[in-house]
């Protein structure tokens, strides 16, 4: 239900000034009514805790309308802005004047009333220029958590520049202006008059000595929790963050089976100890169900009392007993029985009828339940008591001694546990399952006494299979179970567990933990069970968790108190949480009451008291505020739970909310168990950091760093003499100093597989800022040479640097002759500083990230396992979170599940609250972490499957692998196109691409001109000649080249660094270029521009490196520029352009990067001008997404009439639009006067085009459509050596293919005239 003041709701109760005062801006979030029961059940959002006036409440409401009683959960919540009217102290004015008059709740705004205030917390802020010059609007989305609100202005130029300060999220703002209905009036929005910031305070613990909450959950719990851990959060966001502001000494993060968030936990923290663990889910496979309990001894030849009931229903605390039958046993003999029916004194079922035979009559006149048990304890007699099942039966029996003040503390054997461990064949276990299989009588089921003789019957057999166990009496029964149990269906669900690592062996330990229940017992979750907890115990405090924990459920079960000592006394510290945690059991009938609540309370503090252990009152935080809880009702909607709706408030209580909720334990105990005990667990844990801060492990590969040192020399001289510039080896001692001895195995692993990927003919391509190295360039990492440009001779080794500044790369350079001897000059140099790879003074680690040819990359995977170790290499681990788009989807699904309409602000706070939870696990796509062979991979994480996916052979890193870049080898091999383009171009032509010049005049003009390929100014291909180009492909890319006309290499890098930058281009240094202010060498391309030319302009250059960095990651633009670099670039004339153009930027390319993209791109472009045939046939057999033989080889005309379709159509799916970007590809190669011939089945290859004389493309099989490559192999496979006589000869053969497949190759004339059939007609 939506929030509801109280009393508009309750408007006339009889309640005191004191009551109705604390009422005051209480809202109702939830109303159940029992009709049957008369009880009804409130839930209530309050200012301040009602404590002892939450009972004079329920009293009232119960007189009033006449129920027996009424129960009430509370949840402690600052009230909203609106809830009191009052005015708080006046903020900040952003717009118009300060703001008079009491703020009103959002929920009631609406047109007809005039000028309103309204105040809340920005979620979502926007200023942006419209489509008219000069004109602004500013909105923003603001809400007091009830709902929300849309406020939308149009300022006009000198409007905005009056504007105080931005309106930001995450503030809290207040705003005066008119209500008003949007454009198509489906909503509400507010026109702003006035805008000022609202003073709110978040809320605080105020105790003088704080709690520590020692089971909290994150948004790493899997679509559960909502508390972040976010570094980027504030205290309102942040639950560590939040703890640390609140005061208090530690956190434990503990989420459901994972320990993902450990990463963000230890960056969030500044002041605060962090409590690493986990609950998990644990299955007691050594002694959760003993089948003997109780201390008394009996051989097996003693007298036992085998004992069934009949009851009402299942349920110990409303059900009640209808029959009790008994027999004594002896050595398989029946030496005496009893049977007695029970007054439940109510009506039976008819359900319970139809399954025991008992009915009412049968009960008329039968002892009351005190006389029943009386004379069922006095058969008994002191012998131990034998049951199937025996929980469910001595539960019962428990209960009614309880009530009728009897005592029962038996020594008892459950045979369901008997058979479950010495008939592990039987695989199910319900008393006749287990009869037949013993090959007992028959008798009359769910009847007690014919059940009770049946169970007495297996002793004989079963205490004959435990003679042979070496077992002889009972008290040595238990023992010998262990090795008889098996992680299978004899286990219960998984119950949860607290783990908190003491240090950083325990750290291990729990890291050891969640492998195995990842990859050795995942059984749709991450089980732990206890044999190998216990032996992975060591550094861990262990506690007893939840309602979910074994003892709690164990005394919600009401087990004996024996029994619940056994269990109490494995853990370590034992857990009772608040009564809200647990409401649920009212609702499900596991307990009667609130009181009820209570004394299992109340247990674990007696059982804690009795074994000495401690008692920790924890909350299970799932989110941070009372407010957030909405959002949790949405992600459990996803999951399906019929409950999604009803109250829950885990937030993070503050230590007097967690005080007042244990007071009826009394002010000592509810501080011990709050605050004293909670803190000294905290105490037990040592301060250490989850990983090595700055230090790399790199795995050992034999002379790495002498092998390095000695392959870059060898090159240096190579290219530049055995006297090399001075610059190149000032150059290299920085970069060797900085690499030798600490990074040399990263750079030789790169290295070797660089190297084996030539060997097999497939070119590397270079990623990220690699190429600012120029050791990689020289040990052979990457083609990027990040020398300034310069002139070298390949035959005397004589160099000339250009240092002016007048070229930006050497391929932009006039070809020249040596003066030394005549030789025809390399080019190259693309001048690029190495502070961008290993940080200004060598202080990053480096990342050497390669695109290996999508053909080659599984086996450069292998390489890179065979050179490391199977057991030492990783698939990085990557985390999906929810989406903006997804939330989105589950908001307006629970919205319209309910009926509501809230309006769009609301639908976009809700979604962003679902954003960033944890969904899945994945893997990075070329990602793979090495650890070094002298430590294991739990010495820094945990590992796992994808996706959770117990069938799957790859294993990741538990963590998201970016958090572990610092300490472990992380080689990044992405699988792509270009390099295999670039291999089967040369195969087809013969020409080595690594030799193309990279200033080719006809390559060059692709950029601006289409004349080169035959035709010019093509109305659908534009002026350029870029389709088909990697890089410059798409529409954005080539409106782009349109409006820098670039002429020279350099030039095309920077497009590059425009096309895959954030903010660069667009509204940045297009329109610099467009309006004449800066040229396109003058803008900023990629992110080493900036360092060089703040260095140019005489800045010192590492603050033109910090600048550089913080620019490049989005810092600036988010925060502003730091203290006095602004005014350091003025000093120095960088032009105010220019620093305004920085401050726009959200991302920049590294220039190295941007380079190897260009290089790979112009050298495919050559073969695009000067091998044209084979360039169409590799782009159709790699690129093409889409190739749909029906379409594409259709012609030219109906190719046009198809791609002006799919343009035309608005709706175009996906798929369409692949097809799309390939038929523009054959449009053009139509133009070009080239055609394609028919699929042939003698000469068509799987997935590859044929090159068929000097203007045709053969296309293969998979150009029909659904037409998979496994099938297209096999019939390639199939057809050789043979000569097909009819379509149904070759269908027969190349059986893979479908008869819609031959239908299809028919259409396309593949198969030229042949005959259907192989039958002879002789007329």
């Amino acid at each position: 239900m939506q929030q509801i003041p109280f009393f508009e709701m309750f408007t006339s109760l009889p309640l005191s000034r004191d009551v109705r005062a604390s009422l005051d801006g209480a809202y109702l979030t939830a109303v159940e009514v029992e009709k049957q029961n008369r009880i009804m059940r409130l839930a209530l959002t309050v200012p301040a805790g009602l404590g002892e006036k939450k009972d004079e409440l329920a009293a009232a409401v119960a007189a009033a309308y006449a129920l027996k009683s009424v129960v009430i959960s509370q949840t402690v919540a600052a009230p909203s802005p609106a809830a009191s009217g009052k005015k708080p102290e006046g903020g900040e004015v952003i717009m118009g004047v300060p703001i008079k008059g009491a703020v009103q709740p959002m929920e009631g705004l609406n047109p007809k009333m005039g000028s309103v205030v309204a105040a809340g917390k920005v979620f979502f802020a926007d200023l942006y220029e419209t489509r008219r010059p000069g004109v602004f609007c500013l909105t923003f989305d603001m809400t007091d958590f009830k709902t929300s609100l849309r406020v939308t202005k149009y300022l006009e130029k000198e409007e905005k520049a009056r504007l105080k300060k931005d309106v930001k999220p995450g503030m809290w703002v207040k705003v005066q202006g008119y209500v008003k209905l949007n454009r198509d009036g489906s909503d509400i929005l507010l026109d702003p008059k006035s805008i000022s910031t609202y003073p709110h305070e978040m809320r605080q613990d105020r105790a003088e000595v704080k709690r520590v909450e020692l089971h909290a959950h994150t948004t790493f719990s899997n679509m559960d929790a909502l508390s972040s851990l976010s570094p980027k959060a504030g205290p309102d966001g942040n639950i560590v963050k939040r703890a640390e502001a609140w005061g208090h000494p530690a956190i434990a993060i503990t989420d459901h089976g994972v320990v993902q968030g450990f990463p963000d936990a230890w960056h969030s923290a500044r002041d605060i100890k962090i409590l690493y663990g986990m609950e998990g889910y644990f299955v007691n496979n050594l002694d959760d169900r003993i089948p003997v309990h109780g201390a008394q001894e009996a051989s097996f030849t003693d007298e036992y009392v085998a004992f069934d009931i009949e009851t009402t229903g299942l349920k110990v605390s409303q059900e009640a007993i209808t029959e009790i039958g008994a027999v004594v046993i002896q050595n398989g003999e029946i030496t005496g029985r009893f049977q007695t029916f029970v007054d439940p004194e109510r009506h039976l079922s008819n359900e319970i009828i139809a399954l025991t035979g008992i009915t009412d009559q049968m009960l008329k006149g039968a002892p009351k339940p005190a006389q029943a048990l009386r004379d069922f304890l006095a058969f008994v007699n002191g012998r131990p008591l034998v049951a199937h099942n025996a929980e469910f039966d001595i539960g019962f029996i428990r209960e009614g001694c309880r009530r009728e003040g009897l005592d029962f503390d038996p020594t008892y054997v459950d045979t369901l546990i008997l058979a479950q461990n010495l008939l592990p064949e039987l695989g199910k276990y319900k008393l006749d399952i287990v009869a037949e299989h013993l090959r007992l009588p028959a008798f009359q089921h769910h009847r007690a006494s014919d059940d009770a003789a049946t169970c007495g019957l297996f002793l004989p057999h079963f205490f004959k299979r435990m003679e042979e166990l070496n077992v002889h009496s009972l008290q040595e029964v238990n023992a010998a179970m262990p090795p008889l149990r098996k992680m299978g269906r004899a286990n219960r669900k998984p119950k949860h567990i607290i783990f908190i690592a003491k240090n950083k062996v325990g750290l291990k330990n729990l890291y050891q933990l969640v492998s195995m229940s990842n990859l050795k017992y995942l059984k749709r979750f991450p089980l732990v069970p206890k044999d190998e907890l216990v032996k992975h115990r060591e550094g861990l405090i262990v506690g007893s968790a939840c309602e979910a924990g074994e003892l709690f459920q164990a005394v919600a079960d009401r087990r004996d108190w024996a029994e619940l000592r056994r269990i109490a006394s494995f853990y370590d510290f034992l857990e009772i949480q608040p009564l809200c945690n647990n409401a649920f059991m009212l609702r499900d009938g596991k307990a009667r009451d609130e009181d009820e609540l209570r004394e299992f309370n109340r247990t674990i503090v007696r059982l804690g008291e009795e074994l000495g252990k401690p008692v920790c009152a924890t909350g299970d935080v799932h989110f941070l505020d009372p407010e957030d809880e909405i959002y949790r009702h949405i992600l459990l909607d996803t999951k399906k739970f019929s409950d999604c709706d009803f109250p829950l408030p885990i937030y993070f209580k503050t230590t007097d909310e967690m005080l007042e909720e244990f007071s009826y334990l009394g002010e000592e105990k509810a501080f011990e168990v709050v605050v004293a005990n909670t803190r000294a667990i905290a105490d037990q844990v040592e301060t250490f950091d989850l990983l090595p801060k700055g230090k790399l492990f790199p795995p050992r590969l034999e002379n790495s760093e002498e092998d390095l040192n000695r392959l870059v020399w060898d090159k240096v001289h190579e290219l530049y003499g055995e006297e090399p510039p001075q610059l190149i080896v000032d150059r290299l001692n920085v970069e060797l100093g900085g690499i030798l001895g600490k990074y040399d195995v990263v750079y030789m692993s790169a290295q070797k597989l660089v190297q084996r990927s030539l060997e097999n003919g497939y070119l590397v391509g270079s990623r990220g800022s690699v190429g600012s190295s120029l050791v990689a360039y020289m040990s052979g990492i990457t083609e990027v040479n990040a020398l300034p440009p310069h002139y070298r001779c390949p035959k005397c080794r004589h160099n000339e640097f250009i240092l002016d500044g007048s070229y930006g790369c050497g391929a932009d350079m006039p070809d020249k002759d040596c003066p030394e001897c005549g030789t025809k000059y390399v080019k190259d140099g693309f001048d690029i500083p190495f502070e961008t790879f290993l940080g200004y003074g060598g202080g990053k680690v480096p990342d050497i990230d390669l695109n290996f040819s999508g053909e080659y990359q599984a086996r450069a995977h292998r390489h890179a396992i065979e050179m490391f170790g199977e057991t030492q290499v990783f698939r990085a681990g990557t985390i999906g979170t929810v989406a903006e788009k997804t939330a989105y989807g589950y908001v307006k699904k629970y919205l319209e599940a309910r009926g509501l309409n809230p309006g769009h602000a609301e639908e976009n706070r809700l979604a962003l609250g679902c954003v960033g939870v944890k969904r899945t696990t994945g893997q990075h796509p070329g990602g793979l972490v090495v650890v070094p062979d002298d430590l294991d991979v739990e010495d820094f994480c945990p590992v796992q499957h994808p996706a959770d996916a117990a069938d799957s052979d790859i294993i990741t890193t538990h963590f998201e692998y970016h958090c572990m870049e610092d300490n472990l080898l992380k080689l990044d091999m992405l699988g792509h196109d270009d390099p295999s383009m670039v291999r089967m171009l040369e195969d087809l032509t013969g020409v080595n691409a690594r030799q193309i010049p990279l200033d080719d005049p006809d390559t060059m003009s692709l950029f601006t001109t289409s004349k080169a390929l035959g035709f010019e100014n093509d109305p659908l291909l534009g002026p350029t000649g870029a389709v088909a180009i990697p890089e410059f492909n798409t529409k954005f890319t080539r409106q782009m080249l349109m409006d820098t006309q670039p002429t020279d290499f350099n030039t095309l890098v920077r497009l590059s660094g425009f096309s895959h930058g954030t903010d660069v281009w667009l509204g940045n240094a297009r329109d610099l270029i467009i309006g004449g202010t800066a040229s396109v060498t003058e803008t900023v391309g990629c992110r080493d521009d900036i360092m060089l030319y703040l260095i140019s302009k005489g800045l010192d250059p590492k603050m033109s490196f910090k600048i550089m960095e913080s620019v490049r990651k989005g810092k600036v633009k988010k925060g502003g520029f730091e203290e006095g670099w602004k005014e350091a670039m003025e000093e120095h004339d960088v032009p105010a352009w220019y620093i305004d153009s920085l401050a726009k930027i959200g991302y920049l390319f590294p220039k190295a990067h941007a380079v190897a993209y260009v290089m790979m791109a112009f050298r495919i472009a050559w073969f695009k001008v000067h091998r044209p045939l084979a360039f169409y046939a590799t782009f159709f057999s790699i690129r093409a997404k889409a190739f749909d033989a029906e379409y594409c080889c259709a012609g030219f005309d109906n190719v046009k009439r198809k791609l002006q379709e799919i343009w035309n159509n608005k709706d175009a799916t996906a798929v369409e639009q692949d097809l799309a970007v390939t038929l523009e590809v054959c449009y053009e190669f139509y133009l070009r006067g080239f055609r394609f011939d028919p699929i042939s089945i003698y000469e068509s290859e799987a997935v590859r085009f044929v090159c068929k004389g000097d203007d045709a493309l053969i296309p293969p099989f998979t150009a029909v459509r659904g037409l998979g490559e496994t099938a297209a192999l096999d019939t390639v496979e199939k057809r050789k050596g043979k000569d097909f006589i009819s379509v149904e000869e070759f269908s027969a053969c190349c059986n893979k293919l479908s008869k819609t497949h031959i239908d299809q190759l028919k259409a396309l004339g593949a198969f030229a005239g042949m005959a259907d059939t192989s039958q002879i007609t002789l007329f």
